[in-house]
């Protein structure tokens, strides 16, 4: 499957199994969705199990989260990870703090899916990576996955989780896996074998990381769309790395990241966003702590720039190959 179908499929699984669990957004209904990850829902479930909502974020989760405490399982869709912010009070405000300020008398079962990160094109508005803003809040979780597989189970995670899941979705991987070896964009890339799913109802565990590339010199760390470009750059430098899939942001698998650094000794954390108090400074303030004594090199961010994203310079913006190539030689040479 691509990510799309697996995306699709995970939808269809949990509203076979669930008749509280309800999907809607801008679009989502009669048209699929803007990438068509909901197509075929509607007719399947109804319109009062999958249906079309106003342009309106904060409307859209404000409704939903009212739905979560009466006791449905709202899954809805921003239509562009961009567009959430006038809906941010609304998560940060109620959905992340329910839970507690009822003292768990009220929870708040809701999934909000966000097409994340570059690589169509779309311009300052339909490309941004803003994960560091919900990985911040108490009481949200928060995913991101590199590959279909993965994408079904999470979601199928997240829509059983009793609390908030902010579930980003890299565009560049929806059509299938990303060859991380380019630095420019190519349409081999869609072409590529597709990513094996499972039948069913398999639940990949918040919380948990994936090794993607064994390895014994350094640990790369890395979600999304950066796990292929790791991959690459080791292939491409011959370092011996070792490339973690966070997969989960929050909760975070502490215990991977700590017992792979202290075996390798070296860190390189890689991620699209900019790199002023992105996700990997807080990265690298936890291997600080957890791993000073066995680091044998400063630990090496690669990210996106400090700077509104440039639309006619996207493919430079990505931390590609030849970037984090050399931030692992870098760190090969300390």
């Amino acid at each position: 499957m691509t990510m799309i179908e697996a995306i699709r499929e995970a939808h269809d699984v949990a509203m076979a199994a669930d008749e509280r669990v309800v999907v809607f957004g801008e679009d989502v209904g009669f048209f699929g969705g803007v990438f068509r990850c909901t197509a075929g829902l509607q007719e399947k479930y109804g319109k009062s199990r999958c249906f079309d909502a106003p342009i309106n974020e904060s409307g859209i989760v404000g409704t939903a989260i009212g739905m979560a405490a009466y006791g449905l399982k709202p899954v809805i869709e921003i239509q562009f990870a961009d567009y959430v912010y006038p809906a941010y009070d609304q998560i940060v405000s109620e959905a992340a703090r329910l839970r507690h300020r009822s003292n768990a008398d009220f929870t708040c079962p809701l999934v909000i899916r966000m097409p994340t990160g570059g690589g169509i094109f779309g311009g300052q508005t339909h490309s941004q990576s803003p994960e560091a803003l919900f990985t911040h809040v108490s009481g949200l979780k928060v995913v991101m996955p590199s590959n279909p597989r993965d994408a079904k189970g999470l979601l199928l995670a997240a829509v059983a989780d009793p609390d908030p899941v902010i579930f980003f979705e890299p565009k560049r991987l929806y059509n299938g896996p990303f060859d991380g070896h380019h630095d420019k964009p190519v349409e081999s890339w869609k072409s590529h074998p597709l990513g094996e799913v499972p039948d069913g109802d398999e639940i990949v565990p918040l919380g948990k990381a994936a090794i993607r590339r064994e390895g014994a010199e350094v640990t790369v760390l890395a979600y999304g769309t950066m796990v292929f470009v790791a991959e690459a750059a080791a292939e491409e430098t011959g370092v011996d790395a070792e490339v973690i899939d966070l997969r989960s942001l929050m909760p975070l698998d502490l215990e991977a990241i700590v017992g792979s650094v202290q075996k390798t000794g070296r860190c390189v954390i890689v991620h699209e966003a900019t790199r002023t108090c992105g996700f990997g400074a807080e990265l690298m303030a936890l291997v600080q702590e957890h791993c000073f004594y066995h680091l044998e090199a400063p630990v090496i961010r690669v990210t996106g720039w400090d700077t509104p994203y440039p639309h006619a310079q996207e493919w430079e913006y990505f931390p590609g190959p030849g970037r984090v190539g050399e931030a692992l030689k870098k760190v090969m040479e300390e």
